[in-house]
């Protein structure tokens, strides 16, 4: 099943340049449709629904190409009006292998938000109206699709059928309401609620301890001999003549300071982890419909109406 992908460029230099991108990814050159004004324009090859006599403003020729071949009719009217503002439009075809290919090509920088400036024209008085209307369904066998956006909003990916498939004009197209629903979901993150921080330094202060200490001096004195002290009692006369040296050691303490290190106490950083049970309120939506068929509604014999 084919696919058709649409992207509004600023103008025709930013978008030949896109083109080129999408025939060295090797898109064929006949799926690819360019709308740039005047003489620039190319087509698909084969059918395209795109007759010059039924329509006069270039922007519905336009509108009335991209419609007939699938593109929804609010997209296929900005798309005409962005054309006729002087942008670039590119429509490629392309096989579902191919889609995400193609989109990652025209979803690029240069691809202009088709949501931001539908609203900027329609806020400058803009209605969106004025596209030639699509031929009555069985007039052209032709695509029909799909509104799926992706990127910015400026793409368009619209579903085509094959040959075997049945076209149907705009006012049989489906009209869907979405039905949504949000979930809640809880996960948990760390938040840091500051940092304790130890630092340590040293610091001197002065002491003092008390010692005794001894010290020596010796003295040397001259005595006089009286009396009883003789000759006799040192030995002969000899040793009262010899010589003799004697000596002795003066000795005084001094302090001595040595110091030792200990662990008085330690200083230990820990953290206690606790658990606890929080619960998280808050509020999701969902889309609730309401559903009135007016279609059975009948008068009954007391005169009210019975809805179903």
């Amino acid at each position: 099943m084919a696919k058709t992908v649409t992207s509004l460029f600023e103008n025709e230099s930013r978008a030949s340049s896109v083109v080129r991108r999408l025939e060295d990814a090797g898109i064929s050159r006949g799926d690819i449709c360019l709308f740039a004004g005047g003489k620039s324009d190319r087509l698909w090859d084969g059918p395209s629904g795109f007759d010059d006599a039924t329509t006069g403003a270039a922007s519905d020729r336009v509108a009335n190409y991209l419609m007939r071949n699938g593109v929804p009719d609010d997209d296929a009217r900005t798309f005409s009006e962005g054309v006729r503002r002087g942008h670039s439009l590119i429509a490629v075809r392309c096989d579902d292998d191919e889609v995400d290919r193609v989109v990652s090509i025209l979803d690029g920088d240069d691809a202009l938000d088709l949501d931001e400036r539908r609203a900027a024209w329609r806020s400058e008085g803009w209605m969106g109206t004025g596209a030639a209307s699509v031929a009555a369904a069985g007039t052209e066998s032709g695509p029909m699709g799909s509104g799926a956006r992706s990127g910015k909003g400026a793409m368009r990916d619209t579903t085509t059928m094959g040959a075997a498939g049945t076209s149907r004009s705009a006012d049989e197209r489906d009209e869907v309401i979405p039905i949504a629903e949000e979930e809640l979901n809880v996960g948990k993150r760390a938040v840091g609620h500051g940092h304790v921080r130890i630092h340590s330094h040293v610091v001197e202060h002065p002491v003092q301890e008390q010692v005794t200490l001894r010290e020596e001096n010796v003295h040397v004195e001259r005595r006089p001999v009286e009396g009883s002290m003789r000759a006799g009692m040192v030995g002969s006369d000899e040793d009262l003549f010899r010589e003799r040296t004697i000596e002795m050691e003066e000795r005084s303490e001094e302090p001595v300071v040595s110091k030792e290190a200990r662990v008085k106490e330690e200083l230990v950083l820990k953290k206690d982890v606790e658990q606890r049970q929080e619960t998280v309120k808050d509020t999701v939506r969902r889309t609730e419909v309401e559903v009135e068929d007016e279609r059975g509604s009948r008068t009954t014999g007391t005169g009210g109406t019975d809805r179903r």
